[in-house]
């Protein structure tokens, strides 16, 4: 039986933390620093009293000790009522769905994972280039002439957005129906008044995905939609129920955290014209670094949710069953003792293990994609717009960065060249066309070559 006393002493170092208020996002640096130097795993009573872990070896260890954390998220209260990743759990106006296998523990978590590897792997991935380059040739065409450009609204959002549901097997005119809900269901803070407008959205997006799994499995097309249609779930096939949730996994994963990270970056290139110009002279060597490094600076998820599954010790303190726990994968990649000078963003820095994309068994399956797309776009946006300037005024931060730490917008002006191809709708037919013929979304294990476009 845990006493009073028991419980004050586990919890003796209480703070007041908030994620998910707009003075966090300019606190985090003194926030994060304070933490770990006073108390790298802490109590709050925040949404409902949950650990919050910002050391980085507190959160290593914490996150690879999946016997005694869960992920699951009991939507039906049929297991142990737990309520997933996110804290504090999803408002009544969005409704209660399971998030996919990143709210599933194993064995379910690992066999959607097997049935999606061949998809997004290192080696399925590259198959796409060619897909993304047109993508990011097309959308920068359609502003180069002008000189403007807003680097989310024209380009960040557009780019993974289109190669996510070309892989998905998803019409590639169809992301402007899935990009507004994505992205505002991660920047709307959960007391807002707009949340009823973001939920009705959400369920928009949720019947046209639901349209999406009848067409495929109706008339069946290459692509991650068809692989979880026909994936064995630890012996089961999974209802459209849990599709959706999947789905919409695949999307946020997909959508969000691939603009924020490049938004980010380029804003960062812009303040820096001469890190700028260094990374474009210098990208054969340079690139993979400062990737990784955005990666650590600018965390586009900052962090899950988990809850303790059996009382346990971990990192010097004691937990209890049921307690929810906040991982900290920004806070983390702020640890000095790790990252020496952590909050000064080096393009060159070496050995840099950082906790953007999770760690454990549910670390980012789509870190391949999302690496992948952020350099395509950069290299671009180095080669056509190399003295491009980003306009402070205009550019729109989250105003919470509690689930993804990324822009609305980033408007820029740059001295106008000249357009290279066809615009954007004329590309996305020209590549659907691509998609069917050359099936570019089958597994890799069934399709290895890259995808051909013809000029």
């Amino acid at each position: 039986m845990t006493t009073d006393d028991d419980d004050a002493e586990r919890k003796k170092h209480t703070v007041h933390f908030d994620r998910h208020t707009p003075e966090y996002r300019h606190q985090f640096t003194d926030t994060t620093h304070e933490l770990q130097s006073k108390c790298p795993i802490a109590w709050t009573e925040t949404h409902g009293g949950h650990w919050v872990a910002s050391g980085n070896r507190e959160v290593f260890e914490l996150a690879r000790a999946a016997e005694f954390i869960s992920n699951d998220h009991d939507v039906k209260g049929e297991r142990r009522g737990y309520q997933g990743i996110t804290i504090p759990p999803p408002s009544k106006e969005r409704g209660q769905v399971q998030g996919g296998f990143l709210e599933m523990d194993p064995p379910e978590q690992r066999h959607y994972r097997q049935a999606l590897n061949p998809y997004l792997s290192p080696a399925a991935i590259s198959r796409w280039i060619p897909v993304v380059d047109e993508v990011v040739r097309a959308a920068i065409d359609e502003k180069i002439e002008e000189g403007r450009i807003d680097f989310v609204d024209d380009l960040a959002n557009i780019v993974p957005a289109v190669l996510t549901l070309a892989m998905m097997g998803i019409p590639l005119k169809d992301w402007t129906v899935y990009n507004e809900p994505a992205h505002a269901s991660v920047y709307t803070p959960p007391n807002s008044p707009d949340m009823k407008r973001v939920a009705e959205m959400a369920r928009d997006m949720g019947i046209g995905l639901a349209t999406a799994i009848a067409e495929i499995r109706a008339n069946p097309r290459p692509g991650l939609v068809d692989a979880l249609i026909h994936a064995d779930i630890n012996g089961r096939t999974p209802p459209d129920s849990e599709l959706l949730g999947v789905l919409a996994l695949l999307i946020g994963g997909g959508f969000d955290t691939t603009t924020a990270l490049t938004a980010h970056a380029l804003e960062w290139l812009g303040e820096n014209p001469t890190e700028r110009d260094r990374l474009s002279r210098e990208r054969d060597t340079l690139l993979d670094s400062a990737t990784e490094e955005f990666l650590r600076f600018y965390a586009p998820a900052p962090g899950d949710g988990r809850t303790f599954s059996a009382d346990c010790e971990i990192a010097g303190t004691r937990f209890k069953e049921g307690e929810r726990l906040w991982l900290s994968w920004a806070m983390a990649n702020r640890d000095p003792s790790v990252f020496p000078d952590p909050d000064t963003v080096h393009l060159e820095r070496p050995a840099n293990r950082h906790s953007s994309f999770g760690l454990g068994i549910h670390r980012c399956i789509g870190s391949n994609v999302a690496r992948t797309v952020f350099k395509r776009m950069v290299t671009q946006v180095l080669d056509r717009m190399p003295d491009y300037q980003c306009d402070p005024e205009g550019t729109v931060h989250y105003e919470t960065i509690g689930i993804i730490q990324g822009m609305r917008h980033l408007p820029a002006t740059f001295t106008p060249g000249p357009r290279l191809g066809a615009g954007l709708d004329e590309t996305l037919e020209k590549l659907q066309q691509v998609c069917d013929e050359q099936r570019i979304a089958e597994p890799v294990t069934v399709r290895k070559a890259k995808a051909q476009i013809t000029t």
